[in-house]
């Protein structure tokens, strides 16, 4: 055990910082975007990287790495100028830099190899199945969320005002027991590094494990009656299996449909409710509900203001400030919260609810352009490495050149999942700091080995 924690030293603030995230937030911290426990760690996290980076007296990052993960400071530099104030712009300063450059850089210094990465893909794992446990219990007992008037919404200890800090994390977690499992097939490269013996019962392990894991994340998943987790989890497990293998995607997504159609039509897993919630997915042009609306309303409010300021933006956090000047009549003046022990609390729409959008509408088209392409940069480095890894194990299987493709799929899965949620999600509430973690990853796999 002490051998094993001596391995994984450099990784273990990580993992700290992650198992941080499955303690009770206050309903009074997450409204007022207050600093958690697990954003101490993330302090703490970056502190602990650069001594590392100075005891090692080398460059600690590569040039490629400083222009990906650097470059979107500019953007958020010359956006909290424009703030309404400057303890404003340096609140919103600091949580930018934290969640997309401070946090992945240390995450990227202090990971080592794939040993490491592996994990903080199980630490993704274990936190999804204590939360998602969690937010089960919450739907069977009725402890869960307001939603529809009963509280049965899964939302695990984020509570109430963080709806989406549940379905994130148990989303990250299925994400990396799909690339685990996919990753640890014969042919792609095994956690051991040898392709026979241990090595190959390993991998076996691991690819078992993983899928139970991965089945067994999908009822919080669906509990938690995210639509936007629901979407961008589907499209990034598609990824991944495409990434994998056009034939196992095949062989793989023929299992899944059987799966779906045994759990909601035979044994009939599943509510009215949530039955509702899906249906409600192809009804957002022709009848959507409120919360649509407000998020349609919201959306336009952000192009408005972008159209006002095209380069820079309203300035950090003035989103809410130039909201009512630019949307219409249909916004409602906020959404309802209660149940998982809070009362009932009228939370004010803040944001529009689109990461793009957000950036654009407040940062203008120089930050969008910095922040998403350092995002793009990351998904064309990592699927380019990834497909080297891949090609290695047709070619040598077993050999150094083709270990990895477990960690490289589910970075990419991270990573497609992000992008996909940002288009109906933005940064805020207690769980976001495990984005920036998520990105850490990331940005190790997409930016090699010789990113230190």
């Amino acid at each position: 055990m002490l051998a094993a924690a001596g391995r994984f030293a450099p990784v273990l603030p990580v993992v700290a910082l992650m198992a941080l995230l499955a303690l009770p937030v206050s309903g009074d911290t997450a409204r007022s975007g207050g600093g958690t426990p697990a954003d101490v760690m993330s302090g703490v996290l970056v502190l602990l990287a650069v001594a590392g980076a100075v005891r090692r007296a080398e460059r600690a990052l590569s040039r490629t790495a400083l222009v990906v993960l650097g470059l979107p400071v500019v953007g958020f530099a010359v956006a909290a100028t424009g703030a309404a104030d400057a303890a404003t712009g340096l609140t919103g300063l600091g949580r930018y830099l934290q969640v997309f450059v401070l946090v992945p850089a240390a995450v990227l210094l202090l990971v080592r190899d794939r040993a490491d990465l592996r994990v903080l893909a199980w630490a993704f794992v274990g936190l999804a199945l204590v939360q998602g446990g969690i937010g089960a219990h919450q739907y069977a007992t009725g402890t869960g969320a307001s939603y529809m008037g009963a509280d049965i919404r899964a939302v695990g200890t984020f509570g109430p005002t963080d709806v989406m800090g549940m379905a994130t994390v148990v989303s990250y977690g299925v994400i990396c027991a799909v690339g685990l499992a996919l990753g640890a097939a014969p042919g792609t490269g095994t956690p051991a590094g040898s392709a026979t013996g241990t090595g190959a019962g390993a991998a076996v392990r691991q690819r078992v494990v993983a899928l139970v894991c991965a089945l067994l994340l999908l009822v919080p998943l669906a509990l938690s009656f995210s639509r936007g987790a629901w979407i961008a989890t589907a499209v990034a497990c598609a990824a991944q299996l495409l990434l994998a293998g056009v034939r196992r995607a095949v062989a793989v997504g023929a299992v899944l449909a059987a799966v779906l159609v045994v759990l909601v039509g035979g044994v009939g897993v599943g509510t009215a409710m949530l039955q509702e919630r899906v249906d409600s997915i192809t009804k957002v042009t022709d009848a959507p509900d409120q919360s649509v609306l407000d998020r349609y309303t919201m959306w336009a409010a952000a192009v408005g203001m972008w159209r006002e300021r095209p380069v820079t933006g309203v300035g950090l956090k003035n989103f809410p400030a130039h909201r009512d000047g630019h949307a219409s009549l249909a916004l409602s003046s906020g959404s309802d919260t209660a149940g998982a022990g809070s009362g009932f609390v009228r939370q004010p729409l803040l944001s529009p609810h689109n990461m793009y959008l957000l950036v654009l509408s407040e940062q203008g088209l120089l930050g969008l352009l910095a922040l998403a392409g350092g995002w793009g940069a990351l998904l064309v480095l990592g699927v380019r490495r990834l497909t080297l890894v891949r090609g290695a194990a047709v070619r040598a299987p077993g050999g150094p050149s083709a270990r990895g493709a477990d960690c490289g799929l589910l970075a990419c899965g991270l990573l497609v999942w992000q992008l996909v949620d940002f288009a109906y999600a933005d940064i805020g509430g207690p769980s976001t700091v495990l984005t920036a973690v998520a990105l850490g990853v990331v940005a190790w796999w997409a930016l090699g080995a010789d990113a230190r």
